[in-house]
């Protein structure tokens, strides 16, 4: 299977069939805290967004320029190791190890462990200190591939290290599932119940063609259309929609709909509506006009509690944020 498609599939799982977000990934917060050894390519690579580039005969004072993370050819016993801090803490239902262009230097075998600790401990104190437990067993991965593993653990993960064996190069880590906040931070000051790191997700869409709906829900302001939700371009009646499952229970009272850095291919217009379980969709917020490259703010005074929202927009086009203040009466459970 070429490398394209694999990559499009690689966010799926069976039981969530729309591409799960990447709690590692630099644009969400995460960084590589800690590496043993990165002399050949830098250990933030593997949390950069987006596709690994290359291109051949770029040689710098240490050799071919990869972009990804690569050690020094071991002439000892043991193996290489980086320590990721996930940018949303939370569930972990899959990791991909992508090993583009690395094909002669790449890890025969890697392994996953993952760890959750409280507050901001240095890379020094989580390689000396943690209790780490393993997600994916050693295993084997393919040189110029995703390579994709299943996690079986409803454990919250706050950090995941990668080690590799016995050394190489490897481009990107991603590790796939849903954000599950402290519940400590619950209930202290505005709370967003649709961000992706509280525990929001998306649950349904009508489009992805060009980039995600996850990105909806990430945090920071978007730096270009790339970090948006982007739908292809509609030629019926229809409409673009995606749907939220918030962080649990609450009531909306205030709705953010950012349109930045979407210029000629913003939509017209977006609606929302709420409901609570599996119940019927009622109005939040009626069809209302959008201008391109804004960041609109909507009082919403329908007091019902909702756990799922729904965004229409009008006809088509792309949307940067969407963030949904209120009050958490119930936090939700992490889906199965």
């Amino acid at each position: 299977m070429p490398r394209d498609s694999i990559r499009i599939l690689s966010g799926m799982t069976a039981n969530f069939p729309l591409p799960l977000p990447d709690l590692a990934v630099r644009t969400l917060g995460g960084a590589v805290v800690w590496a043993n050894d990165e002399l050949f390519a830098e250990k933030e690579n593997l949390i950069t967004p987006g596709k690994a580039g290359f291109s051949t005969a770029t040689f710098g004072h240490k050799g071919q320029i990869y972009d990804g993370w690569e050690t020094r050819r071991r002439r000892e016993e043991g193996y290489d190791e980086a320590i990721v801090r996930l940018g949303a803490p939370g569930v972990v239902d899959a990791v991909v190890v992508d090993t583009a262009w690395f094909t002669g230097n790449y890890p025969p075998e890697i392994s996953i462990e993952a760890t959750s600790v409280d507050g901001f401990p240095s890379g020094q104190e989580l390689y000396d200190d943690a209790k780490w437990d393993t997600i994916v067993p050693r295993s084997p991965v393919d040189g110029d591939s995703e390579n994709r593993f299943e996690v079986l653990s409803d454990e919250r993960w706050t950090h995941v290290k990668l080690s590799i064996y016995p050394d190489g190069g490897v481009a990107r880590l991603r590790v796939l599932g849903r954000g599950r906040p402290d519940p400590r931070f619950l209930a202290r000051g505005p709370f967003d119940l649709a961000a992706l790191e509280n525990g929001g997700y998306v649950s349904d869409c009508s489009n992805m063609f060009y980039s995600s709906p996850n990105n909806l829900l990430f945090p920071g302001p978007p730096r270009s259309m790339g970090e948006g939700w982007e739908t292809s371009r509609r030629r019926g009646g229809a409409n673009d929609w995606v749907q939220v499952m918030l962080a649990g229970t609450g009531s909306v009272q205030l709705a953010e709909l950012d349109t930045s850095c979407f210029l000629g291919n913003a939509p017209g217009a977006a609606s929302l509506k709420g409901r609570l379980g599996d119940g019927e969709w009622f109005e939040l917020l009626p069809r209302t006009r959008l201008q391109p490259d804004t960041r609109h703010r909507f009082l919403i005074d329908v007091p019902d509690p909702v756990s799922e929202v729904r965004m229409d927009i009008y006809p088509d086009g792309g949307m940067a944020r969407l963030r949904l203040f209120g009050d958490l009466a119930t936090p939700a459970k992490s889906p199965e």
